[in-house]
């Protein structure tokens, strides 16, 4: 059985390619212009760089290689292949994309789209199954001996020491615009992973439970599951139908459902992801 969503070989690499290629962009053009230290291996490099002036593409491959020989050491190069490519791949962007300030010093600017960029550039990594190495490797390894703190945990004190460490040397004003800047990365990313496959889940309690049921599978042809429940207060059986549409279905759902039964309580949630028929699909080799 393949991974659900499962793409062609070709795709992911080239989903790398181009993300690696968005985040390069971002910190060379943005945040490296004017010395903005989001985190990561990136942002040491934008402080060695401002301290030494040691490229930013060879600072990241050097802070990279003892990583992944321990990488490599303790889950095996197949694991780490792809992010592998990543890395390498980030470094080559940040050697060929050439260094222009496309913000000409707008700080809530830079903190805005930089974060956007960079966000769809990570997030199409991250589609891929891959990273580019950096701290999220090294909050990985470190995790493995502190097995009481997540990674996530981990890598937010990673994190939050490289912008510390960017605001003692640039000044607090530009870490502080760093931090919008991180924020946006994140809800970006999560846009990205999320929003593909992204549906909604509607709770309907109805007296009339066939008639909702049947014009749901008949105009939108989607299922719809038949629960059964028990009112507390009246103490009556009642039918709750589950349906799971996509976003723009739902809009359709409460149509059908307020044009049948007005009085009918709706709960709608969010589904983050649906595998199965007419969504994510399972394949068989």
């Amino acid at each position: 059985m393949e991974i659900p969503g499962n793409r062609p070989v070709y795709m992911d690499y080239l989903f790398m390619t181009l993300g690696t290629c968005l985040m390069a962009l971002a910190i060379n053009s943005i945040y490296d212009p004017i010395t903005m230290v989001t985190g990561g291996f990136t942002g040491i490099a934008i402080i060695l760089k401002a301290l030494v002036d040691i490229p930013l593409w060879l600072t990241n491959i050097i802070l990279n290689v003892p990583v992944f020989l321990i990488g490599i050491k303790v889950k095996g190069f197949r694991f780490i292949a792809r992010t592998l490519y990543s890395t390498v791949l980030l470094s080559f962007w940040l050697y060929v994309l050439p260094r222009i300030n496309i913000l000409t010093d707008d700080y809530i600017l830079a903190a805005i789209f930089g974060g956007v960029i960079s966000g769809v550039g990570i997030g199409l990594v991250f589609l891929a199954r891959a990273t580019t190495g950096g701290t999220d490797m090294v909050a990985a390894f470190i995790q493995h001996y502190l097995k009481h703190y997540t990674i996530a945990q981990i890598l937010q004190v990673i994190d939050a020491a490289i912008v510390l460490a960017g605001a003692y040397i640039f000044g607090l004003n530009k870490a502080l615009y760093a931090i919008i800047s991180i924020v946006v990365v994140s809800q970006v990313t999560d846009g990205i992973l999320e929003g593909l496959k992204f549906s909604k889940l509607a709770y309907i309690i109805t007296d009339y439970h066939d008639e909702v049921a049947k014009e749901i599978m008949t105009s939108l042809g989607r299922g719809a599951t038949g629960l059964n429940a028990t009112g507390m207060y009246s103490s009556t059986e009642k039918k709750v139908l589950l349906c799971v549409v996509s976003k723009k279905e739902i809009v359709q759902v409460k149509e059908i459902v307020t044009r049948i039964d007005s009085r009918a309580f709706v709960i709608v949630s969010d589904a983050r992801e649906v595998l199965g028929e007419g969504f994510i699909e399972f394949k068989l080799n």
